[in-house]
């Protein structure tokens, strides 16, 4: 466990049964490397224009950086209780901060430069769970309802739980999707032409057209397997997480990998790493990396659009 804010992490392999068709996503005997096992409960993970992840230690309200050399430090104390996170085009940090079920944005210094939105028609969100941004700057999030210990309410001020379209600039959100019993993990194709979106109480993923003005048209059945994160890489597989690790899915939404992760539960991934291929996984208390042979959806090497 470290015991200061910044330190060099020493790298150790965890060993775990990864496996995989004949996709040559990784190299055969790839494993999990354990980054660190010292937070209570990791989540969204989020890779900046040069590769460095942030991802949150939601129950201790902190925000963490994994950079490119290997080196581990804070990078937000009092983070809202930031859970689902991504970086904007500027290189701003947005998040889904639950503690106020609210959506906000951190500067590159680590300081939270606005609440970007507060409720929806006066009323409070049920908990922004994960985002996706588009090409406009337009974020798409979950709103389910998961009640947090540190709340005083005991009860959702809504009717359903929805996935919900931020325009760029606008103070209101509004409805992308009410077809969902409780999406969770959201993250869009590198053309921007689809949204796919985990229902994790109906156990499956869906997929979306995303029309020119940020709407949801043409909702259908990815693969029947919910997730709590997900990410793409370039080819357009679909990583899902869950209880065992990293599921991945081709285009055609068939299974064709899983990287095993010995923790309790894996709640996100996304890609980073100086040359983009480096999966970097948030499970339970740990955070491990996985190199694969394919970069992140997004338009560079480093991730960033």
């Amino acid at each position: 466990m470290l015991n200061q804010n910044t330190a060099k992490v020493s790298v150790s392999r965890h060993v775990a049964d990864s496996s995989y068709s004949s996709t040559g996503l990784f190299a055969p005997g790839t494993q999990p490397k354990l980054i660190s096992k010292q937070f209570e409960f990791t989540e969204g993970p989020a890779a900046d224009n040069r590769g460095n992840v942030f991802f949150t230690d939601q129950p201790n309200n902190t925000i963490w950086k994994y950079d490119v050399n290997g080196k581990l430090s804070k990078f937000a104390d009092s983070a809202g209780r930031s859970n689902g996170m991504y970086f904007d085009r500027k290189g701003d940090l947005i998040t889904c901060a639950d503690a106020n079920n609210q959506i906000w944005r951190f500067n590159k210094k680590g300081k939270r430069t606005a609440i970007l939105l507060t409720d929806v028609d006066g009323k409070m969100f049920n908990g922004p769970n994960d985002l996706w941004i588009d090409a406009k700057g337009g974020i798409y999030f979950t709103d389910p309802y998961y009640q947090r210990p540190y709340w005083t309410r005991t009860a959702t001020e809504l009717d359903g739980q929805k996935v919900y379209y931020l325009p760029a600039g606008s103070k209101q959100a509004r409805i992308a999707s009410a077809q969902l019993q409780k999406p969770n993990g959201i993250a869009g194709s590198r053309d921007g032409k689809y949204l796919y979106v985990a229902d994790i109480q109906a156990n499956k993923t869906y997929r979306f057209t995303i029309g020119a003005n940020g709407d949801l048209t043409n909702q259908q059945v990815f693969t029947d397997k919910g997730s709590d994160g997900m990410t793409l890489d370039e080819q357009g597989n679909v990583y899902l997480s869950g209880s065992k690790g990293v599921y991945i899915f081709g285009p055609d939404g068939k299974q064709t990998g899983l990287i095993a992760i010995a923790e309790p539960w894996t709640a996100n991934v996304c890609f980073g790493g100086r040359n983009g291929n480096t999966l970097f996984i948030t499970a339970s208390k740990a955070v491990y990396t996985f190199e694969m042979n394919v970069k992140g959806s997004k338009k560079n090497a480093s991730g960033q659009l």
